[in-house]
């Protein structure tokens, strides 16, 4: 007899297990047994180790959770038989879920038990939110499949190990930064502590992805890829210098005063080695960014030392390949019976609109007052790149700035890092894979608050530290570019 927890009362199921306990848990005898409140084990096999992959046996238990009628959330749980007694949650990208193992190796490689779920669609496309015409699906991906997840990896890993986990973390990027923020906000019992990198966390990304493709679809503003170099170019040679070195980098991109009319076409010039009026203009609104009325942000600024990533969020030559952010997709839920031209959105009122629909509700994680969470002993972890082209460092920064002047405790338990030349969740030229589950578990577990994260570039050829906000690293001019220890905080 093992004892399940469903919905936080203990029973006891027959499931397979002899007494006293077997020295190996049962993973295969996990089919079909009930998990959490809401949810059935579908299936449940040991995948053995991988030693090219560094990857240990483990335990791959696939669930489905059904809260409400119309509700279905997948979950997949990989339970190590090396387990070093936590548990990490993590979340998705776009649109989307993510149980793929790839998302949980790091966890795996550390011996955490790891819990991810699909956010209530089994959809993978990053840009369709097609399944949105079911408000049950709407509900599970704003908020009740991350929770939902996390209370069902809770009981499982005390049944299958015999134990509690001794601390719950969540980390996660981009859609995955705005669950992880969610559950902060809604659920502050969930998780001991949360990193929510890059967080999608409020429609005013999706409005800026459509305000941006307005910018540079304006007659001749379209930017070709050798443009948009050419003016990274030149941002670059104007301001790389100023933060000690020389290495294609922006330490403090808001430093940069750099303009676009330093590229204008003078005479007779033309083509790719200047720039028109019309992309000159675009340039500079892309820069500045958009404000609604009441002085909030329509479209978020892009920051200088990043366009040649540009292109992969923002429709710089003219075209959209992001259906809006996905948000094209949700006129009916934005904008109901009023019929919006989501190629002309406009700053005012539609911004608003969409941002007051019972969708929006539901989906932004922008509450700033995190007291309970802190309150508990929570600590929250946020980080962006700062050339990143979906959402902005400036969306976080606005955030991180809330959180403070809001929740009691913020200065205690939050920390945010600025990571230089890195687009989002990864890639560019910085050093662009910060270690925040290190400094995440320092910070619970010994209680180690981290002025400092150590980030390296994903090809090891760069290793950088980054200074919790809002001071910026620093080169000595002594010492090893590559060393931490050659870098202060300012």
């Amino acid at each position: 007899m093992r004892h399940w927890l469903l919905g936080g009362t203990a029973i006891g199921l027959a499931v397979g297990f002899a007494a006293p306990a077997l020295a190996a848990p049962d993973c295969a005898g996990l089919a079909g047994k009930t998990v959490g409140a809401h949810g059935r084990v579908e299936s449940a096999q040991v995948v053995a180790a991988d030693a090219a992959k560094q990857l240990p046996a483990f335990c791959e238990v696939k669930a489905v959770l059904t809260p409400a009628a119309g509700s279905r959330i997948g979950a997949v749980f990989r339970l190590p038989q090396n387990w070093n007694g936590k548990l990490l949650g993590s979340g998705g990208g776009g649109w989307a879920g993510n149980v793929t193992l790839m998302a949980a190796s790091d966890g795996l490689k550390r011996g955490y038990a790891t819990a991810q779920t699909d956010g209530g669609h089994p959809g993978t496309g990053v840009w369709d939110n097609s399944w949105a015409a079911n408000p049950q699906a709407v509900t599970d991906f704003s908020w009740r499949a991350i929770h939902e997840t996390a209370q069902a990896s809770r009981a499982l890993v005390k049944a299958y190990y015999g134990k509690p986990q001794t601390q719950a973390y969540y980390q996660g990027c981009s859609t995955g930064g705005r669950m992880g923020l969610m559950e902060a906000q809604r659920f502050p019992a969930d998780y001991d502590g949360i990193i929510a990198a890059a967080p999608v966390y409020t429609l005013q990304v999706q409005t800026s992805s459509l305000l941006r493709n307005q910018m540079f679809g304006a007659a001749g503003a379209s930017l070709t890829e050798a443009q948009l170099k050419l003016v990274n170019g030149a941002v670059l040679k104007a301001c790389d210098a100023a933060d000690g070195q020389t290495d294609g980098v922006l330490a403090n991109p808001r430093q940069c005063t750099w303009k676009p009319a330093a590229l204008a076409c003078q005479g007779g010039q033309e083509g790719g080695s200047c720039l028109s009026a019309a992309q000159v203009k675009a340039l500079d609104t892309a820069y500045g960014g958009i404000r609604t009325a009441d002085g909030s942000w329509a479209a978020f600024p892009l920051w200088r030392g990043g366009e040649a990533g540009w292109s992969r969020f923002v429709g710089t030559n003219g075209t959209d390949a992001t259906n809006g952010g996905g948000m094209k997709t949700l006129q009916p839920l934005l904008f109901g019976q009023t019929p919006v031209d989501m190629a002309r959105l406009r700053a005012d009122p539609d911004v608003g609109i969409a941002r007051s629909s019972a969708f929006a509700k539901e989906y932004e994680a922008k509450d700033p007052q995190l007291t309970p969470f802190f309150r508990r002993g929570g600590k929250l972890i946020l980080w962006h790149g700062l050339s990143d082209p979906g959402p902005s460092p400036t969306g976080t920064i606005d955030y991180y700035d809330a959180v403070g002047r809001t929740a009691a405790g913020a200065e205690a338990a939050m920390r945010l890092f600025l990571v230089p030349g890195t687009e989002h969740c990864g890639g560019g030229p910085g050093a662009n894979q910060p270690d925040a589950l290190t400094a995440l578990e320092g910070w619970v577990e010994r209680k180690q608050a981290p002025a400092t994260l150590i980030a390296t570039r994903m090809d090891g050829a760069m290793t950088r530290p980054l200074c919790a906000y809002p001071k910026t690293a620093r080169w000595s001019g002594q010492g090893q570019e590559n060393d931490p220890s050659a870098y202060r905080c300012e």
